[in-house]
Parts: structure tokens; C-alpha cells; sequence
């Protein structure tokens, strides 16, 4: 594969091992980015991690604010096949259309299902009990282009969003790399989506991120890793506001309990009423400091000032 001649598309950290793989084994001719952005109270410009990568191996970086009118430059390197992975644009079909080898896409989850822009964080928090990397020719709509190949990773109940990033981001790379010599020489598999089959995995609106306590706490349980360490659960205890990142199930009966009241302040944890058990928080950011375990706020509180609170998502 040295003589393939690759345009990489990607964005964020979970494309960075597959533009690494890319430039070990292809010639990588150029990269295309999000546009850069300016962050934080300072407003400083911050390159996306594929853009640092690209410019590391002086590999041309190509950022346009919209890709769909922005491209001449892009088609100019002539490619053999443009590879994608979590980009953040809908790629034109001008685009789709040019490499002899076509437009192939990396994506976190076994489509059909978890279509869309957050499938690793959809993945825990909808209960999923495994997922994978899709490795598919790219079309014009979101997702829905035919399959090449596929790879599998269970999801067990100690992996959160970070945990499954950090291992679906090198399964990526290495599907890509075992794919990419059926996709050359012509005996790629190539399967159709099933649209019965389709699920969708859209990006994390904020009111995702409250958590309600009148769900079932396994519910609430995979709310919170699937949002952990990114954006993070959030609720309300009295008057004060707590990110939450990780908690744990305590399978006591709470029938006679109001959903959202704070039973017990364990030594690792705060134990809140659900439609049908406890959850503890264990790990936890309250406002105006920094994360920590539970137990260490815990050691500077009055458990009479929580128990028998009521903790809602948000401010009511």
C-alpha cells in the first residue's frame, strides 16, 4: 500500500491513530480539518488533533468552513481514495465521486445501528451491551453507505465514553489497515444497510446531560458513563450543582421513596432514590471545584444537611 495515494479527512483525537496508521503505510497527500477555533476565556486559536498530526509529518492541512463549496483544492491532489473518519461536515458529492477507489469512512458503531455523531456515548447510554467499527463507502447521506467490513468490542459495566473512545479509536485504525488491501485489489465485501435495523446516535443536547431520577437507575447508571468525562452528567442537591461521572448500583427497595431523595451518604458516595433502586455517586465535580471521589466531599460535610433532599437534574 506505500504507493496509495490517501486524502485524510478527520477532526477530533479519535481520528488521530487512523491518520498515524494511514501515514505509516500510504503516502498521505493532504489532510482536511475543521476550521480552527478559538476557546476559553482567552479566546485562543486551538488546532484540531488531526491538524497537529498532519502538521508534525508536513502534510498540507486544508480547513474549509464549508467543505460543500470549498473543495477544488482538495480534488487537485488527485487522490487514489479518501478516507474519512468522524470529520464533522457532510462531504459533497463531487468529492464522493473522484478517487478511483472511492470515499471510505471510519465509524464508531456496527451500523446500521448508531447512526450519526455521538455513537460511542449512545452506545453506553442506550443500554447497548457491545459495539465496533464500521468500515463503509460513503454516500450523500448520514451513515447509511454500504459496508465493508466490521469489528466488535463488548461493553462491559466498567467502560465509560473515555474507556471505549480510547479502545474503538485503535480498533479503527486496524480495521481500516487489514480493509484497505480488499478495497485495492477489488474483492471488498460491500453490504447493503439494513433500514429496519437503523438506529440514530445524534449529538448530546444539554438537557441529555440532567439526570432524572425517576428513570431506573441502570438507566441512570449508563447516563453516566456514557457521559463521563465528556460533557458529564449533572444534577442538583438543594441548592447546590454537581457534575457526576461515575456512581455505582445499591439494590435496596425504594418503592415508598420519592425518586430524586437522598437516603443515605455512604463512605464512597451519595445514595439517591430511582423508580426502582439507589444510586451512589461516586465520583462527582461539584460546583465551583474541582473532580473528585464522592468520599472526599463527603469528609467535609454534615450528612444531616443532604439526607432527605431531593435532587433534581437541573434547577428547577
Amino acid at each position: 500500500m506505500n504507493e496509495l495515494k490517501v486524502v485524510f479527512m478527520g477532526t477530533p483525537d479519535f481520528s488521530v491513530p487512523v491518520l498515524e496508521g494511514l501515514i505509516e503505510h500510504c503516502q498521505v497527500l493532504g489532510v482536511v480539518s475543521q476550521p480552527d477555533r478559538k476557546v476559553g476565556r482567552k479566546q485562543e486559536v486551538v488546532f484540531s488533533p488531526v491538524k497537529e498530526v498532519a502538521m508534525k509529518h508536513h502534510i498540507p492541512v486544508f480547513q474549509p468552513e464549508k467543505i460543500c463549496k470549498d473543495y477544488e483544492d482538495i480534488l487537485a491532489l488527485q487522490p487514489d481514495i479518501i478516507v474519512t473518519c468522524a470529520y464533522g461536515q457532510i462531504i459533497p458529492k463531487a468529492i464522493l465521486e473522484y478517487p478511483k477507489y472511492g470515499c471510505i469512512n471510519v465509524h464508531a458503531s456496527l451500523l446500521p445501528r448508531l447512526r450519526g455523531g455521538a455513537p460511542i456515548h449512545h452506545a453506553i447510554m442506550d443500554g447497548y451491551d457491545k459495539t465496533g467499527i464500521t468500515i463503509m463507502y460513503m454516500d450523500e447521506a448520514m451513515d447509511s453507505g454500504d459496508i465493508i467490513s466490521q469489528r466488535e468490542t463488548v461493553i462491559t459495566d466498567d467502560d465509560t465514553m473515555e474507556t471505549l473512545h480510547d479502545r474503538l479509536r485503535i480498533i479503527g485504525r486496524d480495521l481500516l489497515l487489514d480493509t484497505l488491501p480488499s478495497i485495492l485489489d477489488g474483492t471488498a465485501d460491500r453490504k447493503r444497510q439494513d433500514e429496519d435495523e437503523v438506529t440514530y446516535a445524534y449529538n448530546i443536547k444539554r438537557e441529555e446531560e440532567y439526570l432524572n431520577f425517576s428513570k431506573t437507575s441502570r438507566e441512570l447508571f449508563n447516563q453516566i458513563r456514557g457521559l463521563n468525562p465528556f460533557p458529564g452528567s449533572s444534577c442538583v442537591i438543594g441548592e447546590k450543582e454537581f457534575k457526576v461521572y461515575m456512581a455505582r448500583i445499591e439494590k435496596i427497595d425504594t418503592s415508598d421513596k420519592q425518586a430524586g431523595e437522598v437516603l443515605h451518604i455512604y463512605k464512597d458516595g451519595i445514595g439517591i432514590a430511582t423508580s426502582d433502586y439507589e444510586i451512589v455517586l461516586t465520583d462527582i465535580k461539584p460546583n465551583g471545584k474541582k473532580r473528585m471521589l464522592a468520599s472526599s466531599f463527603i469528609n467535609g460535610i454534615k450528612k444531616e444537611d443532604y439526607i432527605g433532599k431531593v435532587a433534581y437534574g437541573s434547577k428547577q
